[in-house]
């Protein structure tokens, strides 16, 4: 398996903490030196292990937010 690179280049934030240390955080990421996406996934403690995910380019996004800002939580 190829290795590959990341940096967290701006954390947004902490979505949730489970009991054993790992968050699901809301990042912005660069992968192999990429210019950087939003990213919203699992991370082990000191960002030493990572769980699957999702990374969003700007206008996936935007789109998302549209989306959630349409949604009425209220009468869910």
């Amino acid at each position: 398996m190829s290795e590959f690179k990341f940096e967290i280049t701006a954390a947004l934030g902490i979505l949730s903490e489970g009991t054993k240390g790992w968050q699901k955080e809301v990042n912005m990421v660069s992968w192999n030196e990429r210019s950087p996406k939003l990213d919203i996934r699992d991370w082990g403690p000191e960002h030493a292990k990572m769980g699957k995910g999702i990374t969003l380019n700007r206008e996936e996004w935007q789109k998302l937010k549209e989306i959630l800002n349409q949604l009425d939580l209220e009468s869910e």
